[in-house]
């Protein structure tokens, strides 16, 4: 009975673990515009990462996936369509594992049972958060935003990962279909 009360612990800690990682992404845009006409882009300042190197991996990533998409990235004076600005930040969520030892009885402490400890944690879990808008120079109207958040790895190459994965899911539907 013991064995199967730690098996399920563990599990139920997978499982919060897992929902923790997860990975969050949203786009919205104005349903309204019209994205065909769009052919170029330059980069407007915003809230860079803290962190230089992921700061360039952001911009490559965007940049990457704007050029799949036909985009061409030019100078800010040679007057592009669109407007590109990325936002980037990284805030702490708390989360509490606890490890109960005690053993009960069946039906979870129903009939016999004994005492037990419970051993509770604290973790401090790293969350990006990365916020890309796109607007039209012409009209100077903000049209499209993606977000993405989810938890960050204290390893470098794990980071660059999530965020690669961040970036390509912001513009799988992007430019946003024509409305008909």
């Amino acid at each position: 009975m013991k064995v199967t009360r730690i098996v399920l612990s563990l599990c139920f800690l997978l499982t919060l673990t897992c929902s923790a990682l997860a990975q969050k992404v949203n786009v919205d845009w104005d349903k309204s515009a019209n994205f065909t006409g769009f052919k170029t882009y330059a980069w407007a300042k915003g809230t860079p990462a803290k962190n230089p190197l992921m700061a360039d991996r952001i911009v490559n990533d965007i940049d990457a996936q704007l050029a799949a998409k036909g985009l061409q990235k030019v100078d800010a004076s040679s007057n592009p369509d669109l407007v590109v600005a990325y936002h980037a930040a990284v805030s702490e969520q708390t989360q509490l594992n606890t490890m109960d030892t005690g053993m009960w009885g069946p039906g979870w402490g129903y009939g016999w049972g004994g005492g037990g400890m419970s051993t509770t944690t604290v973790s401090k879990i790293p969350v990006g958060q990365l916020v890309v808008d796109i607007g039209d120079v012409k009209t100077k109207k903000f049209l499209w935003r993606g977000t993405a958040s989810g938890t960050l790895s204290d390893k470098p190459e794990k980071v660059e990962k999530t965020i690669n994965k961040a970036v390509k899911k912001m513009f799988e539907k992007f430019p946003p279909p024509v409305k008909k």
